[in-house]
């Protein structure tokens, strides 16, 4: 048996690797809305961070951020087919969706973006798209679709590749995993309570089918 019934997931930096273009897009939007640029060195220091100290080292206030968070999901939308999943990704999801595993989706970015960078083939697989979260805003998103699911948390985890991720987890009452490919630092996430660790996109249907 599958070791949970439901599996959710994040979808920028845990399935798709967006990171290299949002970090350049970011800069683009920083100039448009008068942010300080970031360096290369900057995000690296970021990936340390959780996000409300994040959010103060880039001095963007809060007030400004659904402009730039709007901002990022029309690039993006203009992008969306030159993204890549991470080599491993489908045949994790494949291999879920086959032991009979419920498979969802949370994600600030939007239901469309997510769904082309999907593609045909795996976007049928997700029987819930809980997409458009605000920046603290998937603990209600992950309870809504353990809601529509009538899946209990208990028997569901949330993979992502950031802090707020974790939080929104544990704010859900569900089991929290942590990809090491993506945003924040894998040490970073370590001391976020994680459930489980995975080392590679492959990793996620072998520990979880």
């Amino acid at each position: 048996m599958p070791k949970y019934r439901m599996v959710l997931f994040d979808s920028d930096g845990t399935l798709a690797n967006t990171l290299p273009w949002v970090s350049t897009a970011f800069n683009q939007l920083a100039e448009k809305y008068g942010f300080e640029p970031l360096s290369a060195a900057d995000h690296e220091t970021l990936r340390h961070l959780p996000m409300q100290e994040m959010m103060r080292r880039v001095k963007i206030p809060l007030w400004r951020m659904p402009a730039l968070v709007s901002g990022m999901r029309k690039l993006m939308a203009e992008h969306v087919h030159e993204f890549q999943l991470f080599n491993g990704v489908a045949e994790s999801l494949r291999a879920l969706s086959k032991a009979g595993v419920v498979l969802g989706m949370v994600s600030s970015n939007t239901a469309d973006n997510v769904r082309g960078i999907l593609g045909p083939d795996l976007a049928p697989l997700f029987q819930h798209f809980a997409c458009s979260a605000s920046i603290f805003g998937k603990a209600p998103k992950l309870r809504s679709v353990l809601r529509s699911s009538g899946i209990p948390a208990s028997a569901t985890i949330y993979l992502g590749d950031e802090v707020r991720d974790a939080e929104a987890a544990h704010t859900a009452g569900m089991a929290y995993g942590a990809v090491a490919w993506g945003y924040h630092a894998l040490e970073t996430l370590r001391a976020q309570g994680a459930a489980e660790f995975f080392d590679t996109p492959a990793d996620i249907g072998r520990k979880l089918s």
